[in-house]
């Protein structure tokens, strides 16, 4: 049931405050708590929110080149936050208080900011809506999990940021060792903790429809519960949130980066789509399989599902800063760990960039593509944003499959021999999705692509300042 404004005075009857929170670049969640009375007040209008939060980076450092959005010469200016009425939930590990994510607008014309993440999801949705299309999405996250040791004189133990402040990365302790995908003894270990997770997220409308230990020491993954792509979207950015905070109360840190530790599997940040007509009728099913299909694989595929995907692999190498947006992220793109390398697709292939899952191995109504590229870290909003925005290109040209499929025996991750390799770091991404004629230019817009290239430049600058402890081991003594 839609929310009104006229319904808030009822829904926020016995509260006396209200907390609110927008997305920056980085998937994070900004906010803060204000009273009921100030929400009531804005929230059809929307209120001031600085505009910092798209003018510094995750750990508050304003970036080295000032961006339209936000800099000196504005005054890092105020953006107008409008609550989405319909996010509401409550915090039920915050006493309950309710909860609303807001949208970025500018205030001059009221325009979503180019870089709001649930804006431009928005935009890219609204190109399927004139057709009288809708999306739907499944996201798929896995993470690692790590015990901070409590110091001898407390009950409590410190974050792992202020752990690693005085200590190794490798000191730092894992939820549990060893490799032990789907077992059913590891959570037993912590098992407060990990139904803990389930019921909050339950609690939290976020709910989960898988949720089990994966392959690495202390490695847990969830699957979300599929539904419509923008609230897919809020679902999985949400996801993180009820994750950190619960954790801490358990003396867990979470971890959600591309690739924690040397040697062993990355986290994945799979997201999965679908295309549905305004009857929910999926539009990537063919109905009779094709006697004379390009490709096997895409024998219950329709054309507009063949054109979508073809627009999807197009397109992927020019936006791979959405799908891999950290330095870390291309630890985790490299041959032989389970994870795409290059611009490949296939039926139920998992090696592949892009698993189409059909008929005959998947229900009709099921049909849908797994875009298996992006890792944990990724921002879940641009990821399917640039998902939509790809294929629907490939809608609109008529596009046709620019490789034939992953073959079975492939090795993990794909064959250059079939399809080109995907960038091998941050700054090779950046450059392909910020260079002149673009296809991100193209579906996204000058505005977003010189605001986001921008940020990741100056993530580059400090990965290429950063003395690591790797260079220190290494020529300490012998240089």
């Amino acid at each position: 049931m839609e929310i009104t404004a006229e319904d808030l005075p009822g829904l926020l009857e016995n509260d006396n405050s209200v907390k609110l929170a927008g997305v920056d670049v980085d998937g994070m969640l900004r906010g803060k708590l204000v009273s009921k009375k100030k929400f009531l007040s804005i929230a059809e209008t929307g209120f001031g929110f600085c505009s910092v939060i798209f003018g510094w980076d995750m750990h508050d450092m304003t970036y080295y080149k000032e961006l339209k959005v936000s800099n000196k010469e504005n005054g890092y200016r105020d953006i107008i936050a409008v609550p989405d009425l319909n996010s509401f939930r409550r915090i039920p590990w915050e006493n309950n208080v309710p909860f609303f994510l807001v949208s970025f607008f500018d205030p001059d014309t009221m325009e979503p900011v180019p870089a709001c993440p649930r804006g431009l999801l928005k935009t890219q949705l609204e190109k399927f809506a004139t057709k009288g299309y809708g999306a739907m999405a499944g996201a798929e996250y896995e993470f690692y999990q790590f015990k901070t040791p409590r110091a001898p004189s407390s009950d409590r133990a410190p974050s792992a940021a202020a752990y690693l402040k005085d200590n190794t990365t490798q000191s730092l302790p894992s939820l549990t060792e060893g490799m032990f995908g789907y077992s059913l003894t590891r959570p037993v270990h912590n098992q407060d903790y990990y139904y803990d997770i389930f019921n909050t997220c339950q609690a939290f409308r976020c709910d989960l429809e898988g949720w089990h230990t994966e392959s690495g020491p202390g490695v847990y993954e969830a699957a979300l519960e599929f539904g419509e792509i923008r609230q897919m979207a809020d679902r999985a950015s949400l996801f993180k949130y009820v994750v950190k905070s619960v954790a801490t109360r358990h003396g867990i840190t979470p971890c959600f980066m591309a690739k924690p530790r040397q040697g062993l599997p990355g986290n994945s940040g799979h997201m999965h789509v679908s295309l549905v007509d305004k009857d929910g009728n999926n539009l990537l099913y063919r109905g009779e399989r094709d006697p004379d299909p390009p490709y096997a694989d895409v024998a219950h595929l329709s054309d507009m599902g063949r054109h979508f995907l073809a627009g999807i692999l197009e397109g992927l190498p020019d936006v791979m800063p959405l799908v891999a947006p950290t330095i870390n992220s291309y630890k985790r793109l490299v041959e032989n760990f389970w994870a795409p390398v290059t611009v490949s697709w296939g039926l139920e292939h998992r090696a592949a960039s892009i698993r189409l899952i059909a008929p005959p191995t998947a229900k009709p109504g099921a049909t849908r593509f797994e875009i298996r590229v992006p890792g944990a870290d990724a921002n879940p909003y641009y990821v399917l944003a640039a998902v939509l925005a790809l294929g629907w290109r490939g809608v609109e040209k008529k596009l046709e499959i620019p490789c034939p499929p992953l073959g079975k025996g492939e090795d993990v991750g794909g064959s250059t021999d079939m399809g080109a390799r995907l960038a091998r770091s941050l700054r090779e991404a950046n450059d392909r999705f910020m260079r002149e004629g673009s296809i991100a230019r193209e579906v996204f817009g000058d505005d977003f692509v010189d605001h986001y290239g921008g940020t990741r430049d100056h993530e580059i600058r400090l990965w290429d300042e950063a003395v690591t402890d790797w260079e220190m081991k290494r020529y300490i003594e012998t240089v």
